[in-house]
């Protein structure tokens, strides 16, 4: 019975080692925390899917490049221009983070359509979206509201951990 026990300690102890040193290596290599989210909505289709994993890095390691900036140098990622960002919309880390695409780069009082931009930071828009998330859903994204940059994906694994939200 006891070398039972010393044994489920072991591998409890070897479990939780092995995830600190993923979790760890992950944040040390990134520079984001968390450094891989599962897509949870259809926004982002057909370039991204309900249950794709999308690893991140920190915005201070990869400059974002915009649609319009994407479009200009032929630079596409997930399937059309520009990068695609994880942000807490007006920064409140109470809300669900939104996985988009970054349009542009809009200065406080710039007239975007009829909308006039709050702050300085991103516009962005879900690639299955008819429209841009700016004003509805959040004011212009300021860098600091930035989780991460989306750089690659895993399709579908992430609908085991969507399971337990």
């Amino acid at each position: 019975m006891q070398s039972k026990l010393v044994g489920l300690i072991k591998d409890i102890l070897t479990t939780l080692i092995i995830v600190g040193v993923i979790a760890g290596g992950g944040y040390l290599l990134t520079g984001t925390w968390p450094f891989m989210v599962a897509v949870q909505s259809g926004s982002m289709e057909p370039n991204l899917h309900i249950g794709d994993v999308v690893f991140l890095v920190s915005p201070e390691k990869k400059e974002i490049v915009t649609y319009l900036e994407g479009k200009e140098n032929g630079y596409k990622k997930f399937g059309d221009y520009g990068d695609v960002i994880v942000y807490r919309p007006n920064g409140d880390s109470s809300r669900t983070p939104i996985i988009h695409r970054a349009i542009t780069f809009v200065h406080k009082g710039e007239k975007i359509g009829s909308y006039v931009a709050e702050n300085d930071g991103y516009l962005t828009k879900g690639d299955n979206n008819p429209v841009m998330d700016q004003p509805l859903l959040s004011k212009p994204v300021k860098k600091e509201w930035i989780v991460g940059v989306a750089v690659f994906k895993i399709p579908y694994i992430g609908y085991f951990r969507l399971l337990f939200s």
